[in-house]
């Protein structure tokens, strides 16, 4: 058997909204959500990767949906899907949403919003429980 690799094909922000009225202290606090769909079709998997961004105690002054499809070479079945690419498919999109919403905050001339640099290895078991196969 041939080892998995994958690779990004595309990734786009289809759900933006922020509202910096809600923004009112530099203390962040950061939610995600992720899942995921493997096609069997063409050996593809979109992940949609959710952030939202609040000061505590508030609602979320940010919120961000990115989609991300990655091509499996090697996988002909969800449970081939290797165990890398769960964290490191996640890995690949946050900075895509952190360099986003800094880029449209400081355009807002307004002092740019700047999400911290994370390990998100913890997502991987919620990403495995919600990937399903079409």
């Amino acid at each position: 058997m041939k080892n998995a690799a994958f690779s990004i094909v595309n990734y786009q922000f289809d759900k933006v909204t922020i509202n910096l009225v809600n923004h009112k202290k530099p203390e962040l606090s950061i939610n995600f959500i992720c899942n995921g769909v493997y096609s069997k079709a063409d050996s593809t998997y979109e992940l949609t990767f959710s952030v939202s961004v609040f000061n505590p105690d508030s609602e979320p002054f940010a919120s961000i949906r990115c989609i991300g499809t990655f091509q499996l070479d090697n996988v002909s079945d969800f449970n081939e899907i290797p165990d890398f690419f769960y964290p490191n498919s996640i890995a690949i999109l946050y900075p895509y949403v952190r360099a986003y919403l800094s880029l449209v905050t400081t355009q807002a001339n307004v002092p740019g919003v700047i999400l911290p640099t994370l390990n998100l290895s913890n997502l991987e078991d919620e990403l495995r429980r919600n990937t399903t196969q079409k």
